[in-house]
């Protein structure tokens, strides 16, 4: 398992709306065979942990 600190992007809309993007480091989207044309995972957020889960989605369902 690999450990990093990671800073959340934030960004404004013209509207004034505030989002948050996080970039992730290249070498996690290799091993987890992401790339440009296959690109759509599926995140979960435990709000019990505080935590984010993220997995690849099967092109398949």
């Amino acid at each position: 398992m690999e450990v990093r600190k990671l800073k959340i992007i934030f960004n404004k809309s013209g509207d004034g709306y505030i989002s948050g993007k996080l970039s992730i480091p290249m070498t996690w989207l290799k091993d987890m065979n992401l790339t440009p044309e296959d690109r759509e995972v599926e995140v979960i957020y435990d709000e019990d942990t505080k935590s984010f889960t993220t997995k690849k989605l099967n092109k398949n369902k």
